[in-house]
């Protein structure tokens, strides 16, 4: 409560020195760092490429060069009388310093904080408490399913030291959104997330020098663990809220088809399909992320090494869906090229989704990228 007042009383300070700004027209080329927008920056695109009170980064500074944006309206200090600043820039400011997360990304971190906590209890021996886990899970489930091309931007919320804790909401929220692409029901939707939330509960069971080793573990260490997957199930096999067949995936999610998986290295049809749904989101977000051993791979590099690459470990069904959800994605999103060019999605290529075509900002250029290899979108540019 002290934090909060403290950073309001901050917040108010800051405001009465910046109620003293205007409005100007400034070039591309003369605005500083940290400058802020005074009204929204459009281009050829359906939402703003920067918005109202936002301040300015070297990233911005590269979009509006990219979408040869000449002028944006700054805030610079022109009135030395409080009264004379309109009104309108008072909301303005009240919003650009008192500005909280952005819904999701707050309710996220949220999200993430309580599984940290939760973890830690399971470490002193706690059992899994579903309903206080399904309560900060619920909305954030509800706004993926409405909008599934979030999980396409999740692994900028993680960082390798909490990698684990971050892991385990993503894991969760990207199964859902396959589950739902297989048409299961929202029920079943909600159980298969709430499994993959405590699939990996039995880290908590292996030694954090272990679970948190910067480089190559040990075959020991390996082996130590493998044996997560059966620690889980201990922890998961009495909670009535989990399904049966929800709790076989947690012990399998792990497995592979080719028998290449762990713990028992099962097969084939021995293995559920929702412990493959599991698996795929637990791949594909392990891989977009950065973590202490590895760097981070783009979302649409990763879902096509899964094709290609893990080919014959997952079953095809959650494997198409994944893929499929690039769809969701329409014509005019923003996205990052790995050559760094910035351009819209002009026309989905549905036999590959994950390579369209791009036009690129400022140019006349496109560039369909199912037929250069070579680059590929490194990732979705988006409001929050």
């Amino acid at each position: 409560m002290k934090k909060s007042k403290k950073n309001k009383t901050f917040a108010l300070k800051r405001l009465k020195k910046v109620l003293k700004m205007e409005g100007m027209l400034t070039k591309v080329s003369e605005i500083r760092l940290g400058s802020l927008v005074s009204e929204d920056v459009m281009g050829n695109t359906q939402f703003p490429l920067i918005d109202k009170g936002t301040k300015i980064t070297r990233e911005h500074l590269q979009v509006l060069n990219a979408f040869q944006i000449a002028k944006v309206k700054i805030l610079y200090a022109t009135s030395h009388n409080e009264d004379e600043v309109r009104e309108e820039y008072v909301q303005q400011l009240e919003q650009t310093f008192n500005k909280p997360l952005a819904p999701f990304k707050r309710r996220y971190k949220e999200a993430v904080d309580l599984y940290k906590l939760e973890f830690q209890s399971w470490e002193a021996g706690s059992k899994i408490d579903i309903p206080k886990l399904r309560e900060v899970m619920l909305p954030l489930l509800e706004d993926v399913l409405r909008n599934r091309v979030r999980i396409f931007t999740l692994n900028e919320y993680s960082n390798a030291k909490d990698y684990l804790y971050n892991h385990a909401i993503s894991t969760s929220l990207i199964a859902a959104v396959i589950a739902q692409k297989m048409n299961y029901v929202k029920g079943d939707v909600i159980q298969l997330a709430m499994a993959a939330l405590v699939a990996d509960c039995g880290m908590s069971k292996i030694s954090s020098k272990i679970r948190d080793k910067a480089g190559s573990l040990t075959k020991e260490e390996f082996a130590e663990i493998k044996m997560h997957p059966k620690e889980s199930l201990l922890m998961v096999k009495d909670l009535v809220l989990i399904k049966n067949n929800m709790k076989t995936a947690i012990f399998q999610h792990h497995e592979r088809l080719d028998g290449s998986g762990y713990p028992c290295r099962s097969n084939g049809n021995t293995i559920n399909i929702e412990a493959h749904v599991m698996a795929v989101a637990d791949i594909f977000h392990a891989m977009t992320c950065e973590r202490v051993y590895k760097r981070a791979d783009s979302p649409f590099k990763v879902i096509e090494m899964i094709q290609q690459e893990e080919f014959g470990k997952f079953h095809i069904k959650p494997v198409q869906a994944l893929l499929n959800c690039v769809a969701d994605f329409g014509l005019g999103t923003n996205v990052e090229l790995s050559n760094k060019s910035i351009g819209q999605i002009v026309f989905v290529n549905t036999n590959n989704p994950t390579r369209p075509v791009i036009k690129i900002a400022g140019f006349e250029e496109t560039i369909d990228l199912s037929k250069n290899k070579s680059i590929y979108i490194e990732k979705i540019i988006t409001k929050e």
